[in-house]
């Protein structure tokens, strides 16, 4: 059925005709919205080039007492997280007068820096806070620092009678960038994380449960939720069924989860087995 055009109807196809004119005569390009930045209520980004001369003014005079990334050294306490720093937000009000006179009862000496400098060395500070407070620009270091050939020992040990090389592990490395590989043979459930794809469940990975109730009537299928008061599953025909727990029911309950070894090798594993396999399974491409 059509409907005829109401004075409503104009009013809205004229007021969105004059916003996609105006939108038209906006310029092509905006500054970037950093998220991160509006999320956390950073102020202002610190001048790059005054925070690449205060870095190198800071680690040359600095650095031994406070740490090269103004986290805490030989003697020197952590200003990252320094409350003086916080309030002198880049601008070398706060931490001029300290920096210029020393603090000779802890063991500073006084800088004979110009208020320029100050500048520079407060805007390199105030970056190392910012960064340290906004996560979203974390990023990640190389993980592939393992031994590869220690890595297929430990493979061959704990993880060949289930995985194998030229089975289901062939080319894994050409799939998956190291980060994700990594986190893929750890928690091969929930290995999904910020900027990372997700990956179709494996069908290998579904959990099962099988539930007998009284008379012994049993039914399985994909589990779907369990707890302390009931468990759910969808059998194959896609049918749902749910069951209260209790001593009153007396209903049986197994689960088959397939990743269970990688859970119990989780509790194992040292940080050397975790880059040791990680080098080993980038050798699979």
């Amino acid at each position: 059925m059509r409907f005829p055009r109401s004075k409503l109807t104009y009013g809205i196809v004229a007021g969105f005709s004059c916003i996609c004119s105006l939108r038209a005569q906006e310029p092509a390009a905006h500054p970037r919205v950093d998220i991160g930045r509006m999320f956390f209520g950073l102020n202002a980004t610190p001048n790059p080039e005054a925070v690449d001369r205060g870095q190198k003014m800071f680690v040359a005079n600095c650095g031994f007492c406070h740490g090269s990334n103004a986290n805490g050294g030989n003697s020197g306490p952590d200003l990252v997280r320094s409350v003086l720093v916080l309030h002198d937000e880049g601008s070398g009000t706060q931490i001029g007068p300290v920096i210029l006179n020393g603090r000779p009862d802890k063991g500073m000496p006084k800088f004979a820096f110009t208020e320029s400098q100050v500048k520079d060395i407060a805007q390199f500070l105030l970056e190392r806070g910012q960064s340290a407070v906004n996560r979203m620009n974390y990023k990640i270091l190389n993980v592939n620092t393992g031994d590869a050939g220690t890595g297929r020992a430990t493979f061959q040990q704990r993880c060949a009678s289930c995985h194998s090389s030229e089975g289901d592990l062939a080319h894994i490395a050409a799939k998956y960038e190291p980060v994700a590989l990594q986190s893929r043979f750890l928690y091969p459930v929930t290995h999904t994380f910020p900027g990372m794809p997700s990956a179709p469940v494996d069908p290998r990975s579904q959990v099962t449960v099988t539930v007998t109730v009284p008379g012994g009537k049993t039914y399985s299928g994909a589990l779907k939720t369990i707890d302390d008061f009931s468990v759910s599953l969808i059998d194959s025909d896609g049918e749902y069924h749910s069951w209260p727990l209790s001593e009153e029911s007396q209903i049986r309950v197994e689960v088959h989860d397939p990743l269970k070894g990688h859970e119990e090798l989780l509790k194992q594993y040292t940080d050397a087995d975790m880059h040791n396999i990680l080098a080993y399974l980038e050798t699979l491409k």
